[in-house]
């Protein structure tokens, strides 16, 4: 909002406007949900701290090389498509989305590799390559995670679960398909080749999970990955949520960057507006919180006594690990590597170890294995002709562990390692060629999202902080409170906190219709 524009009026001095809303957060998730008030008739405000929409998604451009700060692959792109068609709009008009064959390729130390690709015959002859003895497994492994999907994807993490009582009616499910089981010990229980256990049980990983300590229910992904495929946007992940940002404005929403939530406003029990931290205050009826669970009823509500997420227990939640991303640009490199894909998965030495080290001993270790995204061979406007932009991306402790990693001492000494592990293991001489160079550490995560303890993926997805047990869409501490996002069911990922959004909505009403005198003067 710029300065000379009309502040709506504190909730302590006078009631909200019916039919409007508020959204905490312009990333995928809170963009999600302001599309689907949107179309429910709720004149919507987005607020963000950052500059541009996509939160996690968004992008910086430094010396003509687009960094894609967060998510990368695109799965189930239906949701968008559901999305978008709500709304009387086409997702795919809107953006370039491209099938990516491989979806990544694994590789380990000792030289040999796996591709990932949506085709069932191809996987099956990866695997009677990799582990020709395993090929019975993986094919019962397929059926486990098919099961997965259909009841813990499109029937779980399509509804709320709220109430105790949507606990209980799935609890029998849980138990037939072992949701008490990691993992890695299903995949395990399948498979006997160790570098097939991990290239099955890693997916967790992608949100902030230990496939250790994950529920199984979770190996869901591998079919969602060869059902829906795996795809890349052109323009990154921040083209989405440009897109998105499009939407909410042409459905009457406002989106106003720079502006901080302080605090989530309560008047006669109920949330009734947001007051900023440069004492703004903006007023609605309704508040959707996309601002990290955690930060949100320890910071955002503060002043308020809560029964369930106490301090007390948020100082007890296990939080996902942390990340430190090297964004780098090079040139001449057009030609150089060709067989370095849009995405590659480097093992380190220890798979088991490098996890107990990073979840539970909150111990930088020597070795690491790197996601490393090189997106310029499907997206050429990712930088400059005959370059390349990377990330190569190291899972890490976060900050809340006893011994806290010291980052500004540890950011350049560790990116230094990434920087040889790559030269070592996959791109010969990239000193010679790089051009550009970005740091994100635990650090990073906390101060530019408020992530607690620069968790990367918010509560980390154990089975007894998921579904009812994770914080709910619908917040019990204050009513007409609404949270979406990583941190609230169904969980992290794209497909998570865009089915955030559709839990939401099925628990709002329509907005109520205004006053003729009211749309006159919104015309």
């Amino acid at each position: 909002m710029q300065t000379g524009q009309k502040t709506d009026p504190d909730p302590d001095q006078t009631g909200p406007a019916p039919g409007t809303a508020i959204v905490i957060g312009a990333g995928i998730g809170g963009l999600a949900a302001a599309m689907r008030l949107g179309a429910k008739g709720y004149r919507v405000t987005v607020i963000d701290r950052l500059d541009v929409p996509g939160g996690r998604g968004s992008s910086i451009t430094q010396g003509g090389h687009r960094f894609d700060l967060g998510p990368t692959i695109v799965t189930v792109p239906q949701g968008l498509r559901d999305l978008f068609a709500l709304c009387g709009r086409t997702f795919d008009r809107e953006v370039d989305l491209r099938p990516l064959d491989p979806f990544y390729e694994i590789r380990w130390p000792d030289g040999s590799r796996f591709a990932a690709r949506g085709s069932t015959d191809a996987m099956r002859a990866e695997v009677a390559r990799l582990s020709p003895g395993d090929a019975a497994g993986y094919e019962k492994f397929l059926t486990d995670s098919e099961r997965r999907y259909s009841f813990g994807f499109e029937d779980l993490g399509r509804r709320p679960m709220h109430a105790l009582t949507d606990l209980l009616k799935v609890l029998p499910t849980f138990a037939r398909l072992r949701a008490d089981r990691s993992v890695y010990a299903h995949a395990a229980s399948r498979v006997r080749d160790e570098r097939l256990r991990m290239a099955l049980s890693f997916h967790p990983l992608f949100i902030g999970g230990d496939p250790f300590h994950v529920t199984s229910m979770y190996i869901l992904v591998s079919h969602l990955e060869k059902e829906f495929g795996v795809h890349c946007a052109i323009g990154g992940v921040a083209a989405i949520a440009a897109a998105m940002a499009r939407v909410i404005k042409d459905q009457g929403g406002r989106i106003i960057p720079g502006a901080e939530a302080d605090e989530i406003l309560v008047r006669n029990g109920r949330a009734q507006g947001v007051r900023l931290t440069d004492g703004r205050v903006l007023s609605a009826p309704l508040i959707v919180s996309n601002a990290d669970a955690g930060h949100t009823y320890d910071r955002l509500l503060r002043n308020r006594p809560r029964r369930r997420w106490t301090p007390a227990r948020l100082k007890r939640t296990r939080w996902s690990m942390s990340l430190f991303v090297w964004y780098f640009g090079t040139e001449g490199t057009g030609g150089l590597w060709p067989d370095v894909g849009h995405h590659t998965i480097l093992n380190g030495p220890r798979y088991r170890g490098l996890l107990r080290d990073i979840f539970l001993k909150g111990r930088l270790a020597d070795d690491m294995s790197l996601y490393v995204h090189r997106p310029a061979v499907t997206d050429p406007t990712v930088a400059p002709p005959g370059g390349d932009t990377f990330y190569a991306l190291s899972p890490v402790p976060h900050l809340g562990h006893g011994d806290a990693v010291d980052w500004q001492a540890q950011a350049e000494p560790y990116r230094q390692k990434v920087q040889a592990v790559l030269e070592d293991q996959l791109l010969p001489g990239l000193g010679r060629h790089l051009t550009q160079s970005l740091v994100f550490t635990p650090e990073t995560f906390r101060d530019r999202y408020l992530s607690p303890h620069g968790a990367g993926f918010s509560i980390e997805p154990r089975i007894l902080q998921s579904a009812w047990f994770r914080p709910h869409n619908i917040s019990e501490e204050v009513p007409g409170l609404y949270l979406v996002g990583a941190g609230t069911h169904p969980g992290a990922g794209l497909p998570g906190v865009i089915a955030s959004a559709e839990v939401l909505d099925r628990m709002i009403p329509a907005a109520p219709p205004r006053p003729v005198a009211q749309r006159l003067a919104a015309e």
